[in-house]
């Protein structure tokens, strides 16, 4: 298979380019190398991918529609997975113009691209902070009245709905996948789990927002890049799954999973709750246990001993 793959040099997406060239299919990459996180990192992931197999990337920010089409009319992929993003709750705060450039409008570019070239399907990394303050637990697909609470949020929600009117008008095949947490090796430095395992090795405070009892439902990155993988051949002119564990954690639990890990205990700054945070997230799974045979099979526990292993070497 034909795939072009945006955001390839970050940590999912290095994480799904090593399975796709260890599958034999022909990829190409396509990520700006953009600062939001050390670049030399990316590089480092880029590093590993190639020694999975051969790979064009090309360095182009998805801002630019021009140089995505001629990206896109070259290659002629079947399939487009579009994981390339403005990440984070917080920092959309800060920067929402910039979350509606990348994860919205260059969105709608890569559309045109598609639709342009002939893609046949689409796979577009949408987000569980799309619930916002849900509804129902757990958060269920058909569950349609989100209500996100922070721009980063909104834009996920409107990449999904964009995403759905090609599929309408075009004909283009679509999978919306809502990832949960992911957690791994090669994980974003921003994101807790590097930043309290970073803190508590070096023996300095972690901030705690709120009491602890907000939980998260964290996805080991090689159960999400087997629901990628999944929705790769999963025929459907449009459709919305979650990619969760179906097992929250609470951040108490989280730290003191990482205490163990590591075998030093944390030093607690404790900080009033941050605006757009949302108190839980809790994956609903069963569909896309019986549509795609997604079945995570790694515990919190274990995953967490991966990531200290990792992050030591």
């Amino acid at each position: 298979m034909k795939i072009l793959l945006t955001g390839g040099a970050g940590f999912i997406g290095s994480h799904l380019a090593e399975r796709l060239l260890s599958e034999g299919h022909l990829l190409e990459i396509v990520d700006d190398l953009n600062d939001f996180y050390s670049p030399q990192e990316k590089h480092a992931n880029l590093d590993a991918v190639r020694a999975a197999g051969a790979t064009e990337f090309h360095e182009a920010d998805i801002r630019d529609a021009t140089g995505m089409r001629e990206i896109v009319g070259r290659f002629r992929p079947e399939v487009i997975v579009h994981l390339a993003a403005r990440a984070g709750v917080r920092p959309s705060l800060e920067q929402p113009l910039l979350y509606e450039e990348v994860n919205v409008s260059a969105t709608i570019g890569l559309l045109e691209a598609a639709r342009a070239s002939g893609v046949r399907k689409f796979v577009f990394a949408s987000s569980s902070s799309i619930y916002g303050i849900a509804n129902q637990v757990p958060f269920r697909e058909d569950d349609y009245h989100n209500l996100p609470i922070s721009p980063y949020a909104a834009t996920k929600l409107a990449g999904e709905k964009i995403c759905f009117t090609y599929s309408h008008l075009y004909g283009l095949e679509v999978v919306c996948l809502r990832f949960f947490t992911v957690f791994g090796p090669r994980q974003r430095p921003d994101l807790a789990i590097r930043k309290f395992v970073a803190s508590i090795d070096r023996g300095a405070p972690i901030p705690v927002f709120g009491d602890g009892s907000s939980g998260r439902d964290y996805t080991y990155v090689a159960d999400t890049v087997d629901g990628i993988v999944a929705a790769l051949h999963h025929q459907t002119r449009y459709d919305v799954f979650n990619l969760g564990n179906s097992h929250p954690i609470d951040l108490n639990t989280m730290i003191r999973t990482i205490e163990d890990a590591l075998g030093k205990r944390a030093v607690i700054d404790w900080q009033p709750e941050q605006p757009g945070d949302v108190p839980i997230t809790f994956a609903d799974i069963s569909k896309a246990k019986r549509v795609l045979g997604y079945d995570p099979k790694t515990k919190f526990e274990r995953g967490i001993e991966q990531f200290v292993s990792w992050y030591r070497r």
